[in-house]
């Protein structure tokens, strides 16, 4: 189901951009994501890297005018910290025109009913220059559509939104953003600043680890080779042919409701996650900094790549 426009109308715009490669092999709702976004932009940008899936076939066959498609090949050695997930991002946020750039990955998707929420935001902020992104809340899945992450191994909010500043680029394995004082510092590993925002209050929902086990384990064992050597992985991710989704900290019931565009890959979900069966693996540490979270609502030397005014 492709998502209608829903009337958006203002000389203010908004470039959505994002990445992809081989989005079925490893179980991307990619096409979910780039639908979900497309009410909000008059443009959406993505890099497809050099995919041997049907992947970019896909993407043309939404036949949307809006979508821009940068052909890109992804250098498999470049391997450590994520740097390749930043390269493509940049290469796509580096294409777009609008006044905003509006950043989902291939894994996340907009609810529908957050759509004017998301809009009135960027109207409230566009004329405040002193705000240099927006921040989304995060609802992390795991497992299954049903539960989500709830411990300090997922962000809970992240920038998602940014100005179309050519000095604000992508950080790290482009989990964020941030701004640069000149191109020149960015060529010398300058690290740049953290950008002020402003809260959209609008979950962006995060699929990451919602994938049959064996396709999971799969996408596990190639992702985990941008960050890590040979050697790392086969120390640290598990050899199976399944991935275990009972080893986790901590997860809650979901209680809302899913984007619609989701509705027909849910429907198509049949494996079993039994929360039963859940084997916590927190150290002490972890159990001491989440029972703090859980009373309190605070989450103790939290990581945030960015500056809330």
């Amino acid at each position: 189901m492709v998502l209608q426009s829903s009337g958006f109308l203002s000389n203010m715009k908004i470039s959505g951009f994002s990445y992809i490669r081989n989005g079925f092999d490893y179980g991307y709702p990619f096409l979910q994501s780039i639908q979900s976004a497309l009410p909000l932009c008059d443009e959406f940008v993505i890099a497809v890297g050099d995919s041997t899936d049907g992947t970019r076939e896909a993407i043309v066959k939404l036949d949307s005018p809006k979508i821009r498609i940068v052909d890109t090949v992804w250098d498999d050695n470049l391997r450590g910290g994520g740097a390749i997930f930043a390269q493509q991002c940049n290469i796509a946020r580096d294409a777009i025109t609008g006044d905003w750039g509006l950043h989902i990955q291939a894994d996340e998707v907009i609810h529908e009913n957050d759509l004017t929420r998301i809009y009135e935001a960027v109207k409230k902020y566009s004329d405040a220059p002193r705000v240099e992104g927006l921040l989304f809340d995060f609802l992390n899945f795991f497992g299954n559509y049903n539960y989500i992450g709830i411990t300090r191994r997922w962000h809970r909010r992240e920038i998602r939104l940014i100005r179309n500043n050519r000095l604000i680029r992508s950080y790290r394995d482009s989990q964020g953003f941030r701004i640069y004082p000149s191109e020149a510092a960015m060529a010398v590993g300058h690290p740049g600043r953290k950008l002020n925002v402003k809260p959209t209050g609008a979950p962006i929902y995060h699929y990451s680890y919602v994938r049959p086990p064996r396709l999971m384990q799969k996408k596990a064992r190639y992702f985990h080779k941008f960050w890590h050597d040979d050697r790392w992985i086969e120390e640290n991710v598990a050899n199976r042919d399944e991935f275990d989704y009972h080893q986790v900290d901590a997860v809650r019931m979901f209680d809302g409701t899913h984007p619609a565009i989701m509705n027909e890959i849910i429907a198509r979900s049949d494996w079993e996650f039994d929360v039963s069966r859940i084997k916590p693996n927190f150290t002490a540490r972890e159990w001491i900094l989440f029972q703090i979270e859980r009373i309190t609502g605070c989450r103790i030397g939290e990581y945030k790549n960015y500056r809330l005014i």
